[in-house]
Parts: structure tokens; sequence; C-alpha cells
């Protein structure tokens, strides 16, 4: 489900909400609760965050992004720290939300479209 937020001073929002994925099953050994293991780290589900100056180029950048994925060994984590920590935030922006597999997969491909939009106003 989808949820906005328009506000007033032009602040707009949107969350993507959809069910917790299962708990694992507990290690057979018992290990250090204070380190999280490689997996729980970099599950692939971490938002990659784009930004561009132009609706379009938010779509170029997300086509570039598939395919440096699709040719280079990346971890999601990594991916998703690089595109918030070194790109400048431009107007037009967006956020894919997928794991990494649907990426290089093309799964993320498709042209999207708004299903329903309800500002609660």
């Amino acid at each position: 489900a989808g949820v906005s937020s328009f506000g007033i001073s032009g602040t707009n929002g949107h969350l993507i909400l959809e069910e917790a994925p299962a708990p694992d099953p507990a290690p057979a050994e018992p290990g250090d609760p204070t380190e999280p293991s490689e997996a729980a780290v970099d599950d692939g589900r971490w938002p990659w965050m784009l930004s561009a100056k132009s609706r379009g180029a938010v779509g170029e950048q997300a086509a570039r992004l598939a395919a440096a994925v699709r040719s280079a060994d990346a971890r999601a984590l990594d991916v998703a720290h690089s595109l918030v920590t070194t790109r400048v935030a431009m107007d037009h922006r967006a956020v894919v939300g997928r794991s990494s597999t649907a990426v290089v997969q093309g799964a993320v491909e498709a042209e999207g479209r708004t299903v329903f939009v309800f500002p609660g106003q």
C-alpha cells in the first residue's frame, strides 16, 4: 500500500508499506548477539535513492544503475550507501525499494503507473 502526504508548506512524502518478512530460524550455534551476521546486514533490501534534474533523467539514471549492477559484483548495501553519501540530491527523486536481485533481473525496468493517490485533504 502507498501512503502519500502533501503538506501545506510544500513538503511532500510518500511511503510504500508491505508485510514484514518472516523471521529467520534461530542459528544452530549461538553467536555474539552484538555482531550482526553478514547475511543480516546485506540481505538485498536496502533502498536505492536516485535523483536528477528532470523526471526523464531519473529514469535514465535508473537504467544506468541497473546496467552497472548487472556488470559488477556489488552488494546492495554498498550501492545504497554510495547513492546516499556521494550523490547530490536534486529536484526530481525516486527510490528503488526492491532487492538488488530484482534490479539485476530487470524486474524494476517496467514503466510505473500511479494506481490511486488520495491526498486526505
